[in-house]
């Protein structure tokens, strides 16, 4: 009886592994496809996980406890919060009526994290200390004037070397400050990308990539993403459009192959669904939360 058992139980196991052989065998020739989208892991087993945030200014004409009450009801994990660009009055107003200690409190609330301020306008120096002080995070402006081919490394060299003082702000308060491209900016072509990658030598210093803005000039978002590469600190889910058409499922353009992109590059940032335009406060939630069920299928597909 007892050698019958263990009869059973090796003639068992032999077919166990030889199923899982087979099953491994399959496994096997899936991998490199899928390593081929889906990029570096975040763990030993685990692929690219995909966070999402949004920016408050789409809710510029509500306060800044509606706007993140508004956010996280949508189920974003994270918030951009804006300076007075096209007037939002929320980072302003968070400086002044909340402090560091006060939005942390308002955060923790609506169960969202600080993911950015854009400071477009007012800038960097600004806000840093509020942004150091709330636990850090990135801070987004622009470049400077555009310039010729031949001029790009040259320029781009001087530009950077004027953003010292606000690097060494951004490691004194525990931030990182992130440059968007633009058109009609000095960062706005490929040659430009690679150009700002190779000369800049800060961690505090990276990249925020608007594809609208790459559209526009006929580029690639995803060569622009591979250049930009651990120095992206900040991805707009944004494409070239009127309106609604701006976000993601809105428009025409397909993200899978950004979100392949960013599983690629490792991006260990969170995809922001953006958009500019004045839009109602419910025709913009119901908009976002088609661009985030969007977002999450565009996921499920870069990964396999």
């Amino acid at each position: 009886m007892k050698d019958s058992k263990h009869q059973f139980l090796r003639t068992t196991g032999r077919r166990e592994f030889f199923s899982a052989v087979a099953r491994g065998a399959t496994i096997s020739l899936a991998t490199p496809s899928f390593l081929a989208r889906a990029g570096p892991a975040t763990g030993a087993d685990s692929p690219w996980q995909m966070r999402l945030s949004t920016s408050s200014i789409h809710y510029m004409k509500l306060s800044i406890e509606q706007a993140c009450e508004r956010i996280a009801k949508l189920g974003f994990e994270a918030i951009d919060i804006w300076s007075a660009h096209a007037g939002c009055p929320h980072l302003d107003d968070v400086a002044k009526r909340f402090g560091p200690d006060g939005l942390k409190e308002l955060l923790a609330k609506n169960k969202l994290k600080l993911f950015a301020f854009s400071v477009y306008a007012g800038g960097y120096p600004r806000y840093a200390e509020l942004l150091g002080k709330v636990g850090g995070g990135v801070a987004i402006q622009g470049s400077g004037k555009p310039a010729k081919a031949e001029e790009i490394s040259a320029r781009m060299r001087d530009f950077l070397e004027s953003l010292k003082p606000q690097i060494e702000l951004a490691a004194k308060n525990n931030t990182r400050l992130a440059i968007e491209n633009h058109g009609g900016a000095l960062l706005n072509t490929l040659d430009s990308f690679k150009a700002f990658v190779e000369l800049n030598q800060s961690p505090h210093l990276g990249v925020a990539l608007a594809p609208f803005h790459v559209q526009a000039t006929k580029a690639s978002v995803e060569e622009a993403v591979a250049i930009c590469g651990k120095q992206l600190f900040f991805f707009y889910a944004w494409q070239r459009g009127k309106g609604l058409e701006q976000l993601p499922g809105h428009g025409p353009t397909d993200f899978s192959p950004w979100i392949t992109a960013l599983a690629k590059a490792g991006y260990s940032g969170y995809v922001n669904p953006f958009m500019h335009g004045d839009i109602e406060p419910d025709v913009m939630s119901a908009a976002l939360e088609k661009s985030r069920d969007y977002l999450k299928k565009c996921h499920v597909q870069a990964l396999g």
